[in-house]
């Protein structure tokens, strides 16, 4: 009896020893292959943000406004940037000059609106996610 005790108490404490080895980190912490990275904003805060400031261009539902902001719900631009990405994009801006920019209009660093935080721009990306077919 006491040989069966100590085998089963045996291969629990390996078992968590190679369990605490492998570290276990979890899937929504952008760690591992194929997992999902974890969003860095709140899209419910970042529609609010949005609408305060990017729908005078873009639109109460990111569809843009002719001549002044691009239709953001299919653009391969936006669905092919991460999230660090855009907050860097919207921080910038995008000046009438650019190559790439269609509309002829400037956008402005974080949308015009300075008193935007880091957080606040990974909130409005967080909601632009959202609209994004």
């Amino acid at each position: 009896m006491k040989v069966k005790v100590f085998y089963m108490l045996s291969l629990l404490i390996v078992g968590a020893v190679l369990i605490a080895a492998c570290g276990g980190a979890p899937a929504a912490s952008g760690g591992g292959a194929g997992a999902p990275a974890k969003m860095k904003g709140d899209a419910t805060a970042g529609k609010t943000k949005f609408s305060s400031t990017c729908v005078s261009c873009h639109g109460p539902e990111g569809k843009g406004i002719p001549g002044l902001g691009k239709d953001m719900t299919t653009s391969t631009f936006i669905k092919g940037q991460s999230d660090d990405q855009m907050v860097t994009f919207v921080t910038t801006g995008r000046p009438a000059s650019d190559k790439a920019n269609t509309t002829g209009v400037d956008m402005p660093p974080k949308g015009g609106n300075p008193s935007f935080t880091e957080k606040d721009l990974y909130d409005i990306v967080a909601f632009i996610r959202t609209i994004v077919k």
